[in-house]
């Protein structure tokens, strides 16, 4: 192994290194734009007390947006400080920031600015892209390491889970340690700024982490940082060892309590979440205006907001009316804000004062799967290749959820009114109202009060009060029955043998007229592999018996795989056809064979039944 220099004589390595490429002061990369302000200018003046107002409220949290001032002499500014870094470190770094990027970037009219693990910027525009593609260096310890080969693998392996975790947290910060050698172990630490999409965190890091490696190839660390996102790497301890939470927490057995008088807010407080002032949302949603009520479901209105920095937001005002009402938010708070997945409506914050009572979520710009998949005149904007999108998405999220969270979360009311689309048509899971939380193995549950969607629940919870991941699973297949038609699993099928969809789409399959069931607005446009495929793994999902239905594990693998065979469905759930009960003859047809072609969907078992 080579020797190594001293952390200290490396960081300047690394600064001496770009001294040619950045304006640099003591331990700080800086980033300046080639136009400039007029001195003494209004921008000048709001640059300065947004730099300060940046440096004062940055070090609470970590992180801290701003916006000061009217176009065109605005000025949108973020602080972020390292997860490793306590409060007094944070507030030293941003107020000694403040002042080097003043001095560095005196009359730029925008900059950015890395400081001894710390980041400032200023802009005069709100986007975080612009500017920053070609700033971001790569410092590289100048130090070989041994066995560069299985270096690299221990490195891709160790940085990319980080990134993955990262991109799936609260806060985009993420360490960790993996052995190199019996002797030698190397440290990761990955981090975004946090407002930003997990998506473009987890995208930011794998390009950061791949540029790296092919750049810095055989050094024994470095650093990569720019304006979304930041990581660094090395042989030795950089960070305090507790902040690695490669073990999750235990589960705790259930939700704490739930006041029967919806009359315990400070139970709610002790979630981890951003408290939102009520005079905000009152200004950013014009006072709850009719205009801007998105939609209203049992607990409540929801209405659309723009917060002062320009974010739109989702405001669900809890009906204070409703008498379950606060219980059912403790219970979305409690859960969601642990929840960090791209597949799932992100918590931005909660108010509680007087009588309000308000979530506060990320605004999703096309609304609900329903409003658009049931709407004549609207159907058409799903296509197959959306349609089948949402169904794979729909289900990553719900595996996250059941398996990959580090609570075991039972949905209880997935339907199509839940499932939220952003402007790309990517799917987002809402409403955790209903929510369960398992703990430990626990499986299954039983409630004497069933609650949630006629329709999707499953028989052995609507019968029995027995709810499980795989209740979940039975709603799922309904869902994706749905998407598949357009057609409402509460509709009327007059044309048709059938008295509800689940009937539906059994008859058309065992009679091998599945194609016939494709919502007409597809035309033939769609792989018919794939629609099979689709149906069968619906059907299988909707079995009467939970043990029969696959996990979403298994739906997953199904979804993503062209060649694997599984097993044959067994007629549905609530599957009642016209002619039996008007008397007709035996229209069982779960024994039929179904058929296939060969390169399309076989039917064989995919695991002992």
């Amino acid at each position: 192994m080579a020797s190594h220099s001293s952390p200290q004589s490396s960081l300047r390595l690394f600064l001496l290194f770009f001294a040619t490429i950045f304006q640099l002061a003591t331990s700080v990369l800086v980033k300046c734009s080639d136009s400039n302000f007029t001195r003494n200018s209004t921008y000048q003046s709001n640059r300065n007390q947004l730099l300060s107002n940046l440096s004062s409220a940055g070090w609470h949290t970590g992180f801290s947006f701003q916006t000061l001032g009217k176009d065109p002499d605005q000025v949108f500014g973020r602080a972020l400080c390292l997860g490793s870094y306590n409060s007094s470190v944070c507030q030293t770094c941003l107020l000694n920031a403040e002042d080097a990027i003043k001095t560095n970037c005196s009359l730029s009219r925008r900059a950015g600015l890395w400081y001894d693990g710390c980041f400032l910027r200023y802009s005069d525009t709100n986007s975080i892209t612009s500017d920053e593609e070609s700033w971001s260096p790569i410092l590289y310890n100048t130090a070989k390491i041994s066995n560069p080969d299985t270096f690299e693998e221990v490195y891709s392996n160790l940085m990319g889970s980080l990134a993955d975790r990262a991109a799936n947290s609260t806060n985009f910060f993420k360490v960790g340690a993996a052995k190199f050698t019996g002797s030698i172990t190397l440290y990761g630490l990955v981090q975004c700024i946090r407002d930003i999409s997990p998506d473009d965190c987890y995208t930011c890091l794998q390009q950061y982490i791949s540029q790296f490696q092919a750049t810095a190839w055989g050094q024994q660390g470095g650093v990569m940082l720019g304006f979304q996102c930041y990581m660094r790497n090395d042989i030795y301890q950089y960070f305090n060892l507790s902040l690695i939470d490669a073990t999750p927490p235990a589960l705790p057995p259930e939700l704490p309590p739930q006041p029967k008088d919806g009359s315990n807010p400070e139970e709610i407080k002790s979630a981890e979440s951003l408290f939102i002032d009520l005079s905000i949302l009152r200004v950013a949603t014009i006072n709850f205006a009719e205009e801007n009520k998105l939609g209203e479901g049992g607990f409540g209105a929801v209405y659309k907001g723009v917060l002062p920095d320009g974010q739109e937001i989702a405001v669900k005002r809890l009906s204070q009316s409703s008498g379950q009402g606060l219980g059912e938010l403790k219970n979305e708070l409690l859960l969601v804000a642990k929840l960090q997945h791209k597949n799932l409506v992100r918590l931005l914050g909660v108010c509680l004062e007087g009588q309000e009572k308000l979530l506060v979520y990320e605004y999703v710009p096309n609304k609900s799967l329903d409003q658009i998949l049931f709407d004549p005149e609207k159907r058409h904007l799903l296509d197959w290749e959306k349609r089948y999108m949402i169904v794979c998405a729909i289900a990553r999220g719900l595996l996250y959820l059941h398996e990959d969270s580090q609570l075991r979360i039972i949905h209880r009311d997935l339907k199509a009114s839940n499932i939220l689309l952003n402007a790309e048509m990517n799917p987002k899971i809402s409403d955790f109202g209903l929510a369960r939380l398992f703990g430990g193995d626990q499986t299954q549950q039983i409630t004497s009060r069933v609650v949630g969607t006629f329709g999707y629940m499953a028989p052995e919870y609507v019968m029995r009060g027995q709810f499980s991941i795989k209740s979940d699973v039975f709603s799922y297949g309904v869902l994706v029955l749905e998407i598949i038609t357009g057609k409402k699993n509460s509709g009327t099928f007059e044309n048709d043998e059938t008295e509800d969809l689940l009937s539906f789409v059994w008859q058309h399959w065992t009679n091998g007229t599945i194609t016939e069931v494709a919502d007409p607005s597809l035309g033939q446009h769609y792989p018919r592999s794939e629609l099979l495929r689709c149906t069968q793994i619906a059907l299988l999902c909707v079995q009467e018996n939970p043990a029969d239905r696959p996990t979403m594990s298994n739906v997953v693998v199904m979804l993503s795989s062209e060649t694997m065979s599984f097993q044959t469905p067994s007629k549905p759930a609530f599957c009642i056809a016209k002619s039996s009960i008007r008397g007709g003859g035996n229209t069982d047809s779960s024994s039929k064979s179904v058929p296939m072609t060969q390169n399309e969907v076989s039917i064989t078992d995919i695991e002992p039944r």
